[in-house]
């Protein structure tokens, strides 16, 4: 029988598998790497299917019908609205508090006021509304606090937007484009689900001890956070505000590549071979940089983009064109990661119900490497 100090040790838990899931197949058909919601290839669903869709797909298990969604976006919509304790919150919150730390705690106290608060962990049923209201109100609570942050009125959910326009017109004070929405809405799709990434494993983890849907959220906002998993399409855009113009571009990228600087938006721990979420953003970032006028961000990019893809192997992941994207639509840059956390909120909630669905406790061992087993001395001796 062997011991656990004999057992293979992966740091990170790299290329352990922890779970079986129908929600998310990293590699893709027949093992050629790619991304498929529950069978869907991404490809596929990008510019099919709407970002209610895509959530309808990962929580009830196949795209919907019209009908479907019809009923499900109904939901959706009448579940926007914030309690009232939580929007004064906001207010009381200090100004310095990080984005992710607030929404963070949105979703702890939107927990106290859900409907099925007092439901067993288990209750699948109840577990899909309690991530139904999530999907409608965690825009609500980003662009709310934002909006607040900024010494402005927070603007109402408007019933008659669909999730994206809303979105937008809550943060911005006015109505995106159809190419805005549509570009926005399918950022949404992109980030809504990605198997067991960090935030993913953590929310599972977390319910396995038959916690509570919110908690598992709650747990994985908290791990978003970090700056290794989410912040990357914060860091990327920091990345071409230090570059400043195109004529900067190439000898930056040179320097920084001489420095051994690590390049945000680069690389993927799965995608060996470039992130096909980054495939097919890049060109909206091109229509929405021609509708505004302004491309000097495109042509800073585009060079980085073919020297670290040539020179390092490193292809742009879904957060190089994103950060983008969020800048065209004027969205703050404090704003990013916590839009990645309201898109990811569907895939997380699929994740959580699967979990519980069919529970394991998960409870995995560590090797030993501190001293070996010591007498202790007393007191006077040490």
């Amino acid at each position: 029988m062997s011991s656990v100090a004999e057992e293979p040790y992966r740091e990170g838990l790299e290329g352990v598998i922890a779970n079986e899931t129908a929600i998310a197949n990293l590699e893709g058909r027949e093992g050629s790497g790619g991304l498929e919601y529950r069978g869907y290839r991404i490809e596929d669903l990008a510019g099919n299917v709407s970002y209610e869709e895509t959530a309808f797909l990962l929580l009830h298990g196949d795209l919907p019908t019209r009908a479907q969604l019809r009923e499900f976006d109904s939901r959706l919509r009448a579940s926007r609205d914030l309690p009232a304790p939580l929007v004064q919150l906001f207010r009381e919150i200090p100004e310095t508090a990080h984005p992710m730390d607030v929404i963070r705690t949105s979703v702890s106290v939107l927990a106290h006021f859900d409907p099925d608060v007092n439901a067993p962990p288990t209750d699948h049923a109840a577990n899909v509304r309690k991530a139904e209201r999530l999907v409608a109100q965690m825009p609500t609570a980003v662009a709310f606090r934002e909006r607040i942050v900024n010494g402005n009125a927070p603007i109402a959910p408007r019933a008659d937007l669909d999730h994206a326009a809303n979105f937008l017109n809550m943060v911005n004070g006015k109505m995106p484009s159809p190419t805005m929405s549509s570009a926005f809405d399918l950022s949404l799709v992109l980030y809504t689900e990605h198997e067991l990434n960090a935030s993913t494993f953590s929310a599972r983890v977390t319910v396995s001890t038959l916690s509570d849907l919110h908690s598992g959220i709650v747990a994985a906002i908290g791990t978003l956070k970090g700056p290794l998993h989410g912040g990357a399409n914060e860091e990327a855009w920091k990345v071409l505000e230090e570059v400043g113009s195109p004529e900067n571009a190439l000898k930056w990228i040179e320097d920084a590549l001489a420095q051994k600087r690590r390049i945000m938006g680069f690389g993927h721990r799965v995608y060996k071979t470039g992130d096909p979420r980054s495939r097919i953003l890049k060109p909206h970032c091109a229509a929405l940089a021609a509708e505004i006028g302004d491309d000097r961000w495109e042509r800073i990019a585009e060079p980085i983009e073919q020297i670290v893809t040539t020179q390092k192997h490193l292809p742009p992941n879904v957060d190089w064109p994103s950060a983008r994207l969020y800048h065209y639509m004027g969205l703050d840059i404090d704003l990013y990661t916590p839009i990645f956390a309201m898109a990811r909120v569907a895939g997380w909630a699929a994740h959580i119900i699967e979990q519980l669905d069919h529970n394991r406790l998960m409870r995995p061992r560590a090797r030993y490497i501190g001293p070996p087993n010591r007498p202790v001395k007393p007191l006077d001796a040490r």
